[in-house]
C-alpha cells in the first residue's frame, strides 16, 4: 500500500466517524429528551410496557411533561408514576393517559388527552383515566389465534 491510499482511508475514516457524530447529534437535538420543570401529577397504571423515568408526556405530539419516578403500590401493585408537567400546561379532571410509542422500534412516552372538563387537576393531582397497556406480543398472539378461529 502506497502513504497516498493510506491517506485516502484515514481522511474517509474521519469523514465518516463524524458523518456519525453529527447522526447522533441531530438523533439527540431533535428528540425532546429534556426534564420539564412544573407541578407534579401522579397516575397508575397495570402495566407501564417499558416506560422509564426520564420518557415524555406529550400533548398532540409536543412534550408537555417528564416521567419523573415510577414506584410499585404495594397494595395493588400497579405502577404509581409521578410526572412533572409544564406550569403553563392546565390539565382537565377528565384527561385520559395512555403508553405510546414512536413506531415499533421507537422509545416509550405517555400520551395525553385532555377532556373536556371545566375543573382542572390541581398540583399534587391525579390522573384517573389511563388506558392499560397491551404488549406487540399480545396483539400479534390475538390476531393468529382470532384468525385461527375462524370459519374456512
Amino acid at each position: 500500500m502506497s502513504m497516498t491510499s493510506k491517506t485516502v482511508e484515514t481522511v474517509m475514516g474521519a469523514v465518516v466517524l463524524l458523518g456519525g457524530l453529527a447522526a447522533l447529534y441531530t438523533a439527540y437535538a431533535s428528540s425532546q429528551i429534556k426534564t420539564v420543570e412544573g407541578y407534579k401529577v401522579t397516575l397508575k397504571f397495570n402495566k407501564v410496557g417499558g416506560l422509564q423515568e426520564g420518557n415524555a408526556v406529550r400533548i398532540g405530539g409536543l412534550q408537555v411533561g417528564t416521567l419523573v419516578e415510577q414506584k410499585l403500590d404495594p397494595q395493588t401493585y400497579d405502577a404509581v408514576l409521578e410526572l412533572s408537567i409544564r406550569s403553563d400546561v392546565k390539565l382537565p379532571k377528565d384527561t385520559e393517559a395512555e403508553v405510546s410509542s414512536d413506531g415499533l422500534l421507537g422509545g416509550k412516552f405517555l400520551l395525553l388527552n385532555p377532556g373536556k372538563s371545566k375543573e382542572m387537576i390541581p398540583p399534587g393531582g391525579t390522573i384517573e383515566n389511563t388506558k392499560g397497556v397491551i404488549a406487540l406480543e399480545e396483539m400479534v398472539g390475538r390476531m393468529i389465534f382470532s384468525t385461527a378461529q375462524q370459519p374456512k
